[in-house]
């Protein structure tokens, strides 16, 4: 997760905010009570998919998670420094205007360390994503398809077809991605696996 990011408040606060006890929104989200308190207490970092299930009980899009509640003015350039840290602590998603308003895609710088994994729970969400990988090696399984993509190859397919990426290699891999509609979006109750 993004230095210096309190994962435990923020969860804690969206929470609180929504009326939810732990149990609550534990139910909502199909994850033990114990699951919601650790991550409260910053005692554990969740899986992306994890904090995905969590996230789609509140409902909050993972961008809004970690950019909170306040939009910024269009702009067309972003420096490296300005793109919002979505990944899990292992794995990192670096998500292109976050605070944007009326964004009509999410675009996504990602690295997966060797053994990353977006979580052993199938990813579904409404829409479509593509990517292409620009380093390394990635094993991605679609709606039990599998295929290891190397540098220079691509994805692109319909993102309610359960999905999950996985790096079976020796490097980091870094992808370049977009989904649409933008599930990373300000007030989406979806999120894509990255």
């Amino acid at each position: 997760m993004e230095a210096g990011f309190d994962v435990g408040a923020r969860l804690r606060q969206l929470r609180s905010d929504r009326g939810f006890s732990q149990r609550e929104l534990a139910k909502r989200a199909s994850v033990t009570n114990s699951t919601i308190s650790l991550i409260e207490q910053n005692s554990v970092s969740p899986s992306v998919s994890s904090l995905k299930k969590i996230l789609d009980a509140l409902p909050v899009s993972i961008s809004a998670f970690f950019a909170g509640d306040a939009l910024a003015r269009p702009q067309p350039f972003y420096r490296a420094g300005e793109m919002t840290e979505i990944g899990d602590g292992i794995l990192s998603w670096r998500l292109v205007a976050a605070r944007r308003p009326d964004r009509s895609m999410s675009i996504l710088h990602e690295r997966y360390p060797p053994g990353a994994d977006t979580g052993e729970d199938m990813l579904e969400h409404e829409g479509e994503e593509g990517g292409v990988v620009t380093a390394g090696e990635i094993e991605i399984t679609v709606n039990n398809e599998v295929a290891i993509l190397r540098a220079g190859d691509a994805y692109y397919f319909d993102s309610r077809l359960p999905h999950r990426f996985r790096n079976i290699g020796t490097q980091e891999c870094v992808i370049v991605s977009a989904n649409t509609p933008p599930t990373f979006s300000e007030g989406s109750s979806e999120q894509h696996h990255a």
